[in-house]
């Protein structure tokens, strides 16, 4: 049984209306993980709420891919710390969404300067977060798969 759970982190039941399915929230390196999105959720929280809030008219667009941000990693550090393939897919979908942003941020603020007058959470790559949130969501995916796959082992057992 999983701890602080009252269902077996592998027995398929449902919960909620959705399957368990094997999935469980994050435990071992996975909190390392949910601990490093939180800190990155509440950093880029803080950093779009004051610009937002005092340099808008600046940079527009910068800082608002800074508050997308923000939601992304707030939606990926809850989806990883739930259980059940819901969670599974939503912490997915969100640190994919990431990834590509990094990417798609970083190249244009390399290339497209005039896009960018000011910096967000995204770019250069997120060279003003010790490239973390280019470096976190190879980390994420990795670690998601490695749980789909205990997942896929689980039910295998039960069927």
């Amino acid at each position: 049984m999983a701890r602080g759970s009252t269902e077996p982190a592998s027995s398929g039941a449902q919960r909620d209306g959705s399957t368990i399915g094997g999935y469980r929230g994050a435990s071992g390196a996975g909190r390392v993980l949910v601990v490093v999105y939180a800190v990155l959720a509440l950093a880029a929280t803080g950093r779009s709420a004051v610009q937002l809030l005092s340099h808008f008219e600046v940079a527009p667009l910068a800082y608002s891919l800074s508050a997308v941000a923000a939601v992304v990693y707030i939606v990926a550090t809850v989806a990883l710390v739930r259980r059940g393939r819901r969670s599974h897919l939503v912490a997915w979908t969100a640190i994919v969404f990431e990834f590509v942003g990094v990417l798609v941020v970083g190249g244009l603020s390399l290339v497209h300067h005039e896009l960018f007058p000011a910096d967000t959470v995204w770019s250069r790559f997120g060279s003003g977060y010790f490239y973390i949130p280019l470096v976190l969501p190879i980390f994420g995916i990795a670690w998601l798969e490695s749980q789909r796959a205990q997942a896929r082992i689980a039910d295998a057992r039960h069927h």
